[in-house]
């Protein structure tokens, strides 16, 4: 495998990024910390700050990171170190979201929509995805990626494809005008940087899905973006949309990090909409790699508008959001064996990574087998007050 050092997880122009996220340390009272990255050193500045929801619904949420005095725990290089050391070492990187809603869109590029629809008609078989992936092309025709979503054009092909009995739910919500918004994980239940993530032990086709995650306020303004790998079951899904929640919402499913970088001169929602999101797994047992990217200019619907039909009107997130943008990554490259596709190995290493965020790096495991989620909301707020009492 390649060696990652605590360098490669950090932008390539530290010097102008605002990071923030959360760091476990056990001096007392043990637990998560808020912390900022300046000059590179980490600071804990959670005794201005208690949750990053707090920070991040602040008005003035950059500049107070800028400026917030605390704590001076290390250099940077050091606390990555201990991320993608032994888990038991510590302070360490946690997922740098806490109390927000962990949502994701799914079918956001037309090489996924694809994949989608190859999955339902294959009924959740690898085997039959190889067979069914030109037929399926031949029948769409014509380049998705050049149709926007909802538009009259891509109404005429719905009908088109209903017409011929082969429209699909994904290709609703891929060209039609409602986005798909899931729920990916639970609120504190994320992984973060060095952690192992898990695959349910029922699935035998799955994969990493590269994303890059907006760090959304209560009132749908997008603060800053980290990077995130939303696990992905081919087989489970594929079975029946109605399974959505059981192939995403597992132990460890979801990893988000390093940091948050906050939202600035420097770095806007349009460094995020030119992003080229790069994925590299690389097995343990057989030296399988497999390198791909994601590049966020493909992208159907523009991130604000996935942020518009997430929250509004018709719901509200009042300690804010993560918001998986979706991926156009979906791999076919076979592993195993002639036409079987690719599917994860236990302890393959998962890097993403892109210029302007860093790089996050997870190990591949099983739900079952990983420690239990056990730190939720009733632990965070008995922290948070013997963090007050002293």
């Amino acid at each position: 495998m390649q060696a990652i050092t605590p360098s490669h997880c950090l932008p390539e122009d530290l010097d102008r990024a605002l990071l923030v996220g959360r760091v476990w340390r056990d001096t007392p009272p043990p637990g998560p910390a808020i912390v900022v990255v300046r000059d590179g050193r980490v600071h804990d500045i959670s005794a201005r700050v208690a949750t990053m929801a707090d920070l991040l619904d602040r008005d003035d949420a950059a500049a107070f990171a800028a400026g917030a005095e605390g704590e001076d725990l290390g250099p940077v290089e050091a606390l990555l170190a201990n991320s993608l050391a032994d888990p038991g070492i510590t302070p360490r990187l946690l997922a740098p979201c806490d109390l927000q809603a962990i949502k994701a869109c799914g079918v956001t590029f037309a090489v996924s929509l694809l994949e989608r629809v190859i999955e339902e008609q294959a009924a959740g078989s690898p085997r039959r995805a190889h067979e069914l992936r030109q037929e399926i092309q031949a029948l769409i025709g014509g380049d998705l990626s050049q149709i926007r979503p909802g538009s009259p054009e891509a109404m005429a092909l719905k009908a088109e494809l209903q017409a011929k009995g082969a429209w699909s739910q994904y290709m609703e919500v891929g060209i039609g005008p409602d986005a798909e918004v899931f729920s990916k994980a639970q609120p504190l239940s994320s992984m973060g940087l060095g952690d192992r993530v898990g695959l349910h032990p029922a699935s035998q086709w799955n994969n990493p899905e590269p994303e890059i995650v907006l760090a959304v306020d209560p009132g749908g303004t997008p603060r800053g973006a980290s990077l995130g790998n939303d696990v992905n079951l081919r087989d489970i899904e594929g079975r029946s949309a109605l399974l959505l929640g059981k192939a995403k919402d597992n132990n460890a499913s979801c990893a988000i990090g390093p940091f948050i970088r906050l939202f600035d001169d420097h770095f806007t929602l349009d460094s995020v909409r030119q992003a080229r999101v790069a994925l590299r797994i690389e097995g343990a047992d057989d030296g399988f790699v497999l390198e791909d990217a994601s590049d966020m200019r493909e992208i159907s619907r523009d991130p604000l508008e996935l942020v518009d039909q997430t929250i509004g009107a018709h719901h509200q997130y009042p300690d804010g959001f993560m918001l998986f943008l979706g991926t156009m990554f979906s791999p076919i490259k076979d592993r195993d064996g002639r036409g079987q596709g690719f599917t994860h190995h236990l302890n393959d290493r998962v890097t993403i990574a892109t210029p302007s965020l860093g790089a996050l790096v997870n190990v591949v495991d099983r739900s079952d087998r990983l420690p239990p989620w056990t730190f939720g909301l009733r632990a965070l707020h008995a922290h948070l007050a013997r963090r007050r009492q002293g």
